[in-house]
């Protein structure tokens, strides 16, 4: 597909994403502005082929309503939002570093673990209420676990990784594997009912990373230097963040679950930021703090 097509499909998405609703004739006026349009108008016949092509491509509905606005028709979660930011993104990278005639040794990209390969069997079985088993070498085990039967209900994606989460058949709790330790994998041919009750947002929503939790929401207080602020700000830690600004120094507020992710999340960034609350959080934190100055003192057996 010719970078310049993908480039349109963006751009209309995008500006229905930020205008929310739009007339085809507020519409074609920003369009002629665009850097894209060459100062000529968007042919509503154009308009209805981009539509189209937007729907198969992206999986994203441009309806119109009542008044003759035009508007992104789409789960309005925070996770539908977030999955079509993502998939849009990647969708004009790929093509940007396909079409480019950059030479790739002046190019460097991250090397992150591969779900290539899984990733689409978990969609599938996902979709079809379709049960798994697999082997799954975690790094906390010195061996493989083989036979993991495996009720998947979600994924996610974090740090570049992604995982699914579901209903591990033999204990019946909740579970969550990543997809790039899977050795093996199978689609039984047996379906299961998910159960309504457990929402992506219940497991993940006040939680950050990937280990979910029954423990109650918490808010948690972090103070941040001015320039970790900027950070914050322009990459949130967290959906819920909010900010109480400072002169030299802002107060971020999350609620969320205290886990491990958190507390190395809160360690990775030094001295830029302190814990104010909840005090267990900060007792944590210190705890990790301390055990890591442990490893770097000499021992009393050493010369």
């Amino acid at each position: 597909m010719p970078r310049d097509l993908i480039s349109r499909y963006i751009w209309i998405v995008d500006t229905l994403t930020r205008y929310e609703r739009l007339t085809r004739r507020q519409l074609n006026k920003l369009w002629r502005r665009s850097s894209l349009s060459d100062g000529a108008d968007l042919p509503e016949r154009t308009f209805f082929h981009y539509r189209r092509a937007i729907e198969e491509n992206f999986h994203i509905d441009i309806a119109c309503d009542s008044q003759g606005r035009y508007y992104i028709d789409r789960d309005g979660s925070r996770q539908g939002k977030a999955l079509t930011n993502w998939m849009l993104d990647s969708y004009a990278v790929n093509n940007a570093i396909k079409g480019s005639e950059t030479p790739m040794d002046r190019v460097e990209i991250e090397d992150v673990p591969s779900a290539r390969e899984f990733l689409p069997v978990v969609l599938d079985a996902i979709k079809e209420n379709h049960k798994l088993s697999f082997t799954y070498a975690g790094f906390n085990r010195s061996r493989a676990e083989h036979g993991i039967r495996f009720l998947p209900y979600f994924l996610k994606r974090y740090k570049q990784r992604w995982y699914m989460a579901g209903v591990r058949e033999k204990s019946g709790d909740i579970r969550t594997y990543a997809l790039d330790r899977v050795k093996e994998m199978t689609v039984i041919d047996e379906k299961f009912v998910k159960d309504p009750e457990v929402t992506l947002e219940d497991l993940f929503g006040n939680v950050l990373g990937v280990t979910s939790s029954k423990a109650d929401v918490r808010t948690v207080r972090l103070e941040a230097t001015a320039t970790q602020a900027k950070y914050f700000r322009a990459l949130p830690l967290h959906h819920s963040q909010e900010e109480e600004v400072h002169d030299r120094y802002s107060i971020f507020t999350y609620r969320l679950k205290l886990n491990y992710e958190l507390v190395h999340e809160v360690m990775a960034l030094g001295e830029a930021v302190k814990v104010l609350d909840p005090p267990e959080l900060k007792a944590m934190v210190v705890t990790e703090l301390e055990n890591a100055l442990k490893r770097y003192r000499p021992t009393e057996d050493m010369p």
